[in-house]
């Protein structure tokens, strides 16, 4: 029996991210950083280096590991392989997030990663049995889901602060609102994952609820993201061999993409349908019980870069421009 749950491969801490959510220009303000010296982000000067306030740094620095753009080495930061495929200046797929496909792309890791560092964010995409819960029911269920992980019980005020910055991160607030700067320094709203909380003037309604909007948003997600991400889960669960992978399977797990993308079924089938169509290596087969399934017969870990392309027209001419130099721009 799996002694799984739904916090399990996620990191003991909630908070860490001081209250921010990651602003427009903040990923790429540390890796250019890093680049320069893996202890910028520790220097005395690093608010000058990076152009953002003191309480800010450590937030930039938690946000950059939690997509899996930089790693730890002792006390510094540097730059992961992920990190120089999306974000080197030659050769990066978007080097300055300007896609959406990207912001998908970031989600996708943010969420399905393991160890993963936000687990209010997993445990609300991929395990909340609601559709829509107050503020105070979300931050019960996670503080069970903590206990049932063996965690230590997390302070009430740092599952609020997690809450309140999945919550800032994601829905679109209030288009009247005076504050614009505020809705333009937060690129993840665009994907309108979330519905908008109730207007701050409304005080009939001061339940807070926080609105998935399940099987809804995932249809703008790009057709080779979702494949990505499909061929990315079925690596780390059915293994990194050439297979096979049940659409059901990719579509309802708590950690498959159709539930982390809140994509619904038939959108999700529509759009690997698509993405098989233009890769040979790369098949959707219906069984006689009517069972979809999603069969590669090239490694899903090498394949899922191959299908990524399809979102990034400028990687063709940057992997030319790699090859010359010897290289070529890669995720693993």
């Amino acid at each position: 029996m799996s002694n799984r749950t739904p916090l399990t491969g996620c990191l003991p801490g909630f908070g860490r991210h001081r209250g921010y959510p990651p602003r427009y220009g903040w990923l790429r303000k540390v890796y250019d950083a890093l680049l320069q010296d893996q202890t910028a982000l520790r220097r005395p000067d690093a608010t000058i280096v990076l152009g953002v306030g003191k309480s800010m740094v450590p937030s930039m620095a938690f946000w950059s590991q939690a997509f899996g753009l930089a790693a730890r080495n002792g006390q510094d930061l540097v730059p992961t392989d992920r990190a120089h495929w999306l974000l080197d200046e030659e050769t990066g797929a978007d080097p300055y997030l300007e896609l959406d496909a990207t912001l998908w792309l970031l989600h996708w890791w943010l969420v399905s990663s393991e160890p993963c560092h936000v687990p209010t964010w997993r445990y609300l995409f991929g395990h909340s049995p609601l559709s829509r819960s107050s503020r105070a029911e979300l931050q019960g269920r996670l503080e069970a889901a903590a206990d049932a992980a063996g965690h230590r019980t997390p302070a009430a005020s740092a599952l609020a602060s997690d809450i309140a910055c999945l919550v800032s991160m994601y829905a679109p607030g209030d288009p009247t609102a005076a504050n614009i700067e505020d809705e333009l320094s937060n690129p993840f709203r665009t994907l309108h994952l979330l519905d908008p909380e109730p207007p701050a003037d409304r005080t009939g309604d001061r339940s807070h609820l926080v609105a998935l909007r399940r099987r809804m948003a995932g249809r703008h997600c790009p057709a080779p993201v979702q494949a990505y991400a499909s061929l990315d889960f079925a690596a780390r669960t059915a293994g990194p061999a050439v297979g096979s992978i049940s659409l059901a399977r990719l579509a309802s797990d708590p950690l498959g993409p159709g539930r982390l993308l809140l994509t619904g079924t038939a959108d999700f089938r529509r759009a690997l349908h698509q993405v098989a169509d233009r890769h040979a290596d790369l098949a959707v087969v219906q069984s006689g019980d009517g069972e979809e399934t999603l069969v590669y017969s090239r490694p899903p870990v090498l394949l899922a870069e191959d299908v990524l392309v399809g979102a990034y027209p400028a990687l063709g001419s940057a992997t030319s421009r790699a090859a010359e130099k010897g290289s070529s721009p890669s995720m693993s």
